[in-house]
């Protein structure tokens, strides 16, 4: 199993920082990035073969691909998204479809969160894909909402519905299992070709229409935060000192 970084996106709520900068380079702890938190948190369970996919910004990740390496004692290959500028994000996650093949413990390069994310899916692993879920939190109209069924089978994930009928907030951390790969791979496909401004939650959601066990893992009362504009990153700045 690998450790999968989505960070190609150009986070452009959060200039000036992502002038120069892909949003996984903006720092959040003194010198400390998401992409570092990101890093540090898969080495801590063991995932030291990592894939980031990159796009915006990929030249500032490739600066600093050696340092990253050796500072967290991880192997990195990095894949890039030539469409990250224009489209959304099922197209980076498909791009990295023969690497997530091994299986793969996904993170997404703009959320700060603790290791307990990490060892809580590995320690839930089993379905084909696992969500990390916030079950605390109320969910609003932004967040990226989900529901299941009465066998805890996903029948629902999306920013477009009403906030009251959600189980929880998918916090973009999934656990992939080798079995699962290739059908997730096809779905991916089928959502971004169908729409490239998809997320790869719609390919999520087509994997689960298919008949693909998609199932959650809650996380716990854990301080985290998804990194979009620059009250999150105010947010994001409270919490990673204390990780």
């Amino acid at each position: 199993m690998i450790g999968l970084v989505l960070a190609a996106g150009a986070g452009r709520r959060l200039r000036p920082y992502t002038d120069t900068l892909p949003k996984a380079l903006v720092p959040v702890d003194g010198e400390t990035t998401i992409l570092d938190i990101a890093l540090r948190n898969l080495a801590a369970v063991g995932l030291t073969d990592v894939v980031i996919v990159v796009g915006y910004a990929a030249e500032a990740v490739e600066a600093r691909l050696d340092d990253l390496q050796s500072r967290y004692g991880v192997k990195i290959t990095l894949v890039h998204n030539d469409k990250a500028e224009e489209w959304n994000n099922a197209y980076s996650l498909w791009l990295a479809r023969e690497h997530f093949a091994r299986g793969a413990l996904l993170v997404n390069g703009d959320t700060v969160h603790p290791v307990s994310v990490e060892r809580t899916l590995l320690a839930e692993r089993g379905p084909g894909i696992l969500l990390a879920l916030d079950t605390v939190k109320k969910c609003a109209d932004e967040e990226m909402k989900t529901v299941f069924d009465e066998h805890g089978q996903l029948t629902k994930i999306t920013k477009l519905m009403d906030p009251a009928e959600a189980y929880g907030e998918y916090i973009g951390a999934t656990l992939i299992e080798p079995h699962a790969a290739a059908g997730l791979a096809e779905a991916l496909e089928a959502t971004w070709r169908r729409d490239p401004n998809l997320y790869y939650e719609d390919g999520y959601q087509e994997y689960a229409n298919r008949g693909g066990e998609v199932r959650g893992a809650s996380i716990g009362d854990v301080e985290w935060v998804e990194v979009d504009n620059h009250d999150d990153l105010i947010r994001a700045r409270e919490i990673a000192c204390r990780y």
